[in-house]
């Protein structure tokens, strides 16, 4: 029998609800780090860095799709157990029609000036056409990438996280496979893992497209719809913690990337790239595990079933800290072969990003449950609160830890920063989810 969002959930169904849109996002994660492993590997630590130095720009733009789809899944998640299926239909079309349109406007007007973007940045001379080339070639591919980002969400309210899993696995093997053949057999270099990205986003983009516009056994369906404001901005605002996720980890990451430049040059920069992609992958399972209960979240709020919102919320604390406590010592344990993996033809290069991990490594203690909590917020369709956690978190104390301890401990500064701004924002996510327990009775 297949889970519904209604039901009651212990933790072996809720784990089996989430392991799809785990599963889905630790693939969709993989972009990056196959771009990254064969660019670094085949074409050199210049186009690696030039890749890790525009890459934020790109995600801040494909943000949009994380937000609508986190703001709008709640908004239809909850109308859904208000018991109004029809409206949930009307508002979830609005949502792919207003990701489809601003995907468009958005590529086009970061393809025109992505080169001052990129100079802007802190590219080198050496660096900036790859910068351009590798980001034009991928935002031309950017509304698609944005869709992907909004159905992973809706496939979860939808009841059918499977089919997101699906579409997302096609979409992560089609990345391997062309990256393979496009940069270590064409040796096309970054402008091969560029396009093997927007191919593979494409397949991640269309495959639900095609599922939604066909007859489907789905409790969402596309349909006809208008423009209607006032849902539409409820969806924005209260998907802004996860729009503000990306711009902040983005705005973070040129930051970062401007230290390291100063501290370290190209071999920091390229350091960094490794440990993003790392922590990419170890961060998609909280984050694929918020997707997973984020509807169930919100249907229980509409339904105005505190005891199961309070139910899930419980059990996600307990299995954030005991998820956080073994990646952890699994950072650990893999710093040495990871940074061998990437950078292993250069062992200045080599021993600066295993000892970037070692100390980053502490950060996944809490950095599930500062996810989560950011997440949970959303689902209960309080877009400010989540907004704050997420602005707070990934913008304002991962700045100002970046900015201030370089200056006592230089380069092993900027890698305690993430870990002392997610210390920081756990303590304002345990103030909120305390503060507002009796409103919610959870």
């Amino acid at each position: 029998m297949s889970i519904q969002l209604s039901d009651h959930f212990n933790y072996s169904r809720l784990l089996k609800f989430c392991f799809a849109p785990i599963v889905m996002m630790v693939f969709t994660s993989i972009y990056s780090v196959v771009d990254g492993f064969f660019v670094s590997n085949w074409a050199g630590k210049t186009p690696f860095a030039a890749i890790n130095l525009i890459y934020p720009f790109i995600m801040i733009l494909g943000g949009v799709g994380f937000m609508l789809g986190a703001g709008g899944s709640a908004l239809v998640g909850k109308t859904l157990g208000e018991g109004d299926s029809d409206k949930a239909n009307r508002y979830f079309t609005m949502m792919v029609v207003a990701t489809v349109a601003a995907g468009v406007v958005l590529s086009v007007l970061g393809i025109l000036f992505l080169r001052p973007i990129a100079l802007a940045l802190g590219a080198t001379a050496e660096m900036v056409d790859d910068c351009v080339l590798y980001g034009r070639i991928v935002l031309a591919f950017n509304t698609m990438f944005m869709l992907q980002n909004l159905f992973q969400t809706f496939l979860t309210t939808a009841q059918k996280p499977q089919l997101g899993l699906l579409a997302t696995v096609c979409a992560g093997v089609t990345n391997m496979a062309l990256d393979a053949l496009f940069v270590a057999g064409f040796r096309w270099g970054i402008a091969g893992a560029a396009l093997a990205t927007g191919i593979s986003q494409t397949v991640g983009g269309v495959l639900p497209l095609i599922y939604f516009l066909r007859p489907n056994d789905s409790i969402l369906r596309l349909r006809a719809t208008k423009l209607e404001v006032k849902p539409l901005v409820q969806a924005c605002t209260n998907g802004a913690s996860e729009m503000m996720s990306s711009i902040s980890g983005s705005v973070v990451s040129m930051l970062f990337n401007f230290q390291l430049m100063r501290l370290a040059g190209e071999d920091g920069v390229a350091a960094y790239g490794v440990l993003m992609y790392v922590n990419f992958i170890f961060l998609a399972i909280f984050i694929g595990y918020t997707i997973g209960t984020a509807p169930i979240i919100s249907y229980h709020y509409g339904a105005e079933n505190s005891a199961e919102v309070k139910n899930i919320l419980q059990k996600s604390l307990r299995l954030m800290a005991g998820v956080g406590v073994a990646m952890t010592a699994l950072a650990w344990v893999l710093a040495s072969p990871l940074a061998h993996i990437f950078v292993g033809y250069d062992q200045g290069l080599m021993e600066m990003t295993r000892r970037a991990f070692h100390i980053c490594s502490f950060m996944f203690l809490v950095a599930g449950i500062n996810i989560f909590g950011s997440s949970f917020f959303t689902a209960l369709n309080n877009g400010l609160i989540s907004a704050v956690i997420s602005f707070l978190r990934g913008l304002v104390f991962q700045c100002l830890s970046v900015l201030i301890l370089p200056i006592f401990l230089k380069l092993d500064g900027v890698w305690l920063a993430v870990v002392v701004a997610d210390v920081c924002a756990v303590c304002v996510t345990s103030a909120f989810l305390l503060a507002k327990r009796k409103k919610y009775s959870y």
